[in-house]
């Protein structure tokens, strides 16, 4: 039976002949996420903020009857709720802060959420309750600088790892690419207004993981061909070491891309958001393994000599007078 090959061999593709442009395309995004995390904000759950969230599906309409449950809920007295609609039309989550007292008496919070569940399914028979969920203020905020805090030092500890292992030109190249996949996923997330959790922050986590891996990969084969082709120019040296990769990177993200797009498709609500971040990770993975990663490496000099033993002044006398006879 003949072999099935994604990718031709001697496959040989000038990745690096578009390195300013892509870098340039980067930078754009990596400014455009950011000004949309901070003009725009992240939808922040109620495992970051506090609070109770209750979510509805209307089974028996298209579109779920917000401006009705908007008034029917304040009504009860508890505040202006926040109803916003996630998945498909006839779904909402509706978000409450917690009574005064709850933090004591938690019963007060759950008495609260057992109202609003009550009347929504008084007025409205084919409300569904898919989710209840309470998280203090407290616990949240903590929930938020923990979770920010695992990425922050995530990144830091594997651009240490990978400058032990190759050099510290390649740690400063990863960092920056691990930066550019955190920073696209959060702009994505301001800008879809999903729904950002602790699910999403794992999911972070699972992103850095894989990209790492990706760059991990291409780097070990730049190491071997520095070795191998010592007057080759860096920029064809990075373009026969990423073809030569590009075989491995195609095969292991479409076998990741068929589960997660089938998840996407068929899967539970309550990890769309996960799968999203994961499955927009496999792309900007990729493609900053190829034009973050690597390009950079020519920019902080890296060359055929980066490999070699730096040889001292005594070895350097032993060795001529070795030759001198």
């Amino acid at each position: 039976m003949k072999l099935l090959k994604l990718v031709p061999d001697n496959t040989n593709i000038h990745f690096l002949k578009w390195r300013v442009p892509f870098y340039t395309v980067s930078l754009l995004l990596m400014a455009a996420s950011l000004a949309l995390v901070f003009t725009k904000g992240l939808n922040l759950g109620v495992d970051f903020v506090g609070g109770q969230m209750i979510r509805f599906t209307f089974e028996h309409s298209a579109t779920a009857p917000i401006a009705p449950l908007r008034d029917e809920i304040s009504a009860l007295g508890y505040g202006e709720p926040t109803i916003q609609e996630f998945g498909k039309p006839n779904q909402v989550s509706v978000r409450m802060r917690l009574p005064e007292g709850s933090e004591k008496d938690p019963s007060i919070a759950e008495q609260m959420s057992a109202k609003i569940v009550a009347t929504v399914r008084a007025k409205h028979p084919d409300a569904r309750l898919d989710g209840n969920d309470t998280v203090s203020g407290k616990v949240s905020g903590e929930l938020f600088s923990s979770g920010m805090l695992a990425l922050g030092l995530a990144m830091g500890a594997i651009s240490i790892y990978i400058w032990i292992r190759f050099e510290w030109q390649f740690g400063i190249g990863a960092l920056l690419s691990l930066i550019h996949d955190v920073t696209l996923t959060l702009g994505f997330f301001a800008l879809t207004q999903l729904e950002f959790d602790l699910n999403i922050v794992a999911a972070l986590l699972t992103l850095i993981g894989y990209s790492l891996n990706d760059t991990i990969v291409v780097y070990d084969r730049i190491r071997e061909n520095l070795k191998k082709y010592r007057r080759m120019p860096m920029p064809e040296l990075l373009d026969l070491s990423v073809n030569e990769t590009l075989a491995r990177t195609i095969v292991t993200s479409l076998s990741m891309l068929i589960t997660l797009i089938a998840l996407l498709l068929f899967g539970p609500e309550v990890i769309f958001g996960f799968t999203a971040a994961i499955t927009l990770g496999i792309f900007v993975g990729t493609y900053s393994s190829i034009y973050m990663a690597a390009p950079i490496l020519i920019w902080l000099k890296v060359n055929a000599t980066s490999f070699v033993p730096q040889e001292s002044d005594i070895d350097r006398q032993e060795r001529l007078a070795r030759e001198r006879g």
